[in-house]
């Protein structure tokens, strides 16, 4: 199932993500309901390398500066879009001393996304410019498929990219320079699709 639009009558709320059939994910982005499926297993272990590199330094202090809480698909509500959900979120916490009981009610500082086929246009011509419009200072994107990451920082309200990064590199990239982070390590090991 590749991201589409869902109609709705007047602007999206909660309920239509409610009603949603099991297996299909929605988020509501400047009061219009995108829906896509749920991640597959490759990006789940994607998701979870990254998490399990960042969290020790940068949320517990462990190896790191920490001063970051790091979040996976965090809810995440803002006026016009009642629900939105980052791949993986990070906000600081000299902006925010606690993690909410509920849905995130600010903006984060860093996104990261997992390109996928079905997302890819999603992420990047709906996605990508919604984040620059609520001030998220900075963007990952990791292509599986490419085996990139790109990264991006907002400056002046646009997109500035800050480089892509592949196979195997180590890398020390914002917000998160503190870090040598070594992409091979990120790449699932998944079987190769058969030609069925």
């Amino acid at each position: 199932m590749a991201y589409g639009k869902r109609e709705t009558e007047g602007v999206a709320t909660l309920a239509d993500i409610e009603a949603l059939p099991e297996g299909v994910v929605g988020e509501i982005i400047e009061g219009t309901l995108y829906v896509h499926a749920q991640p597959r297993a490759g990006q789940m272990d994607t998701l979870g390398g990254l998490i399990a590199a960042l969290r020790g330094p940068f949320q517990q202090g462990r190896g790191g500066p920490g001063g970051w809480w790091i979040q996976v698909e965090p809810g995440i509500r803002l006026e016009g879009s009642p629900e939105f959900i980052p791949d993986l979120a990070g906000w600081k916490k000299d902006r925010v001393a606690r993690i909410p009981a509920g849905s995130w009610l600010v903006a984060p500082d860093w996104a990261c996304g997992i390109l996928s086929p079905s997302t890819r246009a999603y992420d990047l011509r709906i996605k990508r410019p919604f984040y620059a419009r609520i001030g998220i200072k900075h963007l990952w994107f990791i292509d599986l498929e490419a085996r990139t990451l790109l990264v991006s920082e907002l400056r002046d309200g646009q997109w500035v990219e800050v480089g892509t990064y592949c196979d195997d590199d180590l890398v020390r990239v914002p917000p998160f320079e503190d870090l040598e982070l070594r992409l091979g390590e990120l790449w699932p090991f998944v079987e190769p699709t058969s030609g069925i």
